[in-house]
């Protein structure tokens, strides 16, 4: 997907890929519309049995792709496909000197068909991002998944809406996805996420309500959508700490408050968990506990 690149060849380099893998590889040119609407754009190319998205700065181990390729083929062939397939991903951050792989063994059986039912306890770090993810083509086309135009973190909207009509999962433990963090431009730069707050609290609220309108029959299901839920809107609420303008401290309440409005139960388990409950103790000392919280946790994980 050419998403409108101006200032280098992508299209040309794309064509050429198509032109030596005919069948194979298709280069599709649009017009800038954002990430969201180059997913959109790519699914309705797509005439694969599985969809991944694998962002421009972005690449995949050669290894790990021949694996899930050899595994997604086997799945074709005895004609028995799961709706999502799982792989790690590794955060490659500029400057680090150690590589932190997120990988799932202690949650997901291994090499097997499971269902949400089978599935372990997911570690803070360990919840299913676009990274991690393949899903069955004619799935994400079923549940009507459109993601919005011209808008940063919709990556959230297509791993979380999708999640409902997931029944069957395969886990291949290989690290397959890496990740490249570190750019001073990049959508999760501390920096550049203040300043796009408002799509961030706009994706925020999209999940919310997806998961009140889709929810999932499974309970293990709801529990994970309700996990993730958890982590964007503390995700949303420390980085309305940080900026510390009093306009985004009320945009913080506002949010917490659109939860509330919206459905009571589950703003009672998003607000009265721990990191619930610590993001929203008042005043100086209340954002001071969540400004630290948050350095050791990007210390250990380095996610931006």
């Amino acid at each position: 997907m050419d998403d409108g690149s101006t200032k280098d060849n992508t299209l040309e380099i794309a064509k050429k890929y198509e032109e030596q893998y005919p069948g194979i590889v298709k280069a599709v040119h649009q017009e800038n519309g954002g990430h969201g609407q180059a997913v959109n754009t790519g699914l309705a190319n797509a005439t694969g049995v599985f969809f991944k998205v694998v962002d421009s700065d972005d690449w995949v181990d050669i290894k790990s792709y021949r694996k899930i390729l050899t595994k997604l083929k086997e799945f074709v062939e005895k004609d028995d496909l799961p709706d999502m397939v799982i792989a790690n991903y590794v955060y490659e951050k500029v400057g680090a000197k150690r590589k932190k792989v997120i990988h799932y063994e202690n949650a997901l059986p291994v090499d097997k068909m499971f269902e949400w039912d089978d599935m372990g306890h997911f570690k803070v770090d360990q919840y299913i991002l676009m990274h991690s993810v393949i899903y069955r083509t004619q799935l994400i086309k079923d549940c009507g998944l459109e993601l919005p135009k011209h808008t940063f973190y919709v990556d959230n909207v297509f791993v979380f809406e999708p999640l409902p009509y997931v029944k069957k999962m395969y886990y291949i433990n290989t690290n397959f996805y890496r990740y490249f963090i570190g750019r001073d431009d990049q959508s999760v730069n501390e920096k550049v996420m203040i300043s796009r707050i408002d799509q961030q609290l706009r994706v925020t609220r999209r999940l919310i309500d997806s998961y009140l309108s889709e929810k999932p029959e499974n309970e293990k299901c709801r529990k994970y959508m309700r996990t993730y839920l958890r982590i964007m809107m503390e995700v949303s609420s420390i980085f309305l700490i940080i900026s510390g303008t009093e306009e985004n401290l009320n945009k913080k309440k506002e949010l917490w408050r659109y939860v509330k409005d919206t459905d009571k139960q589950l703003y009672k388990e998003l607000r009265y968990s721990l990191l619930g409950s610590t993001v929203n103790i008042p005043g100086r000392v209340g954002r001071g506990i969540s400004k630290t919280g948050y350095k050791i946790m990007n210390k250990l994980i380095g996610f931006n």
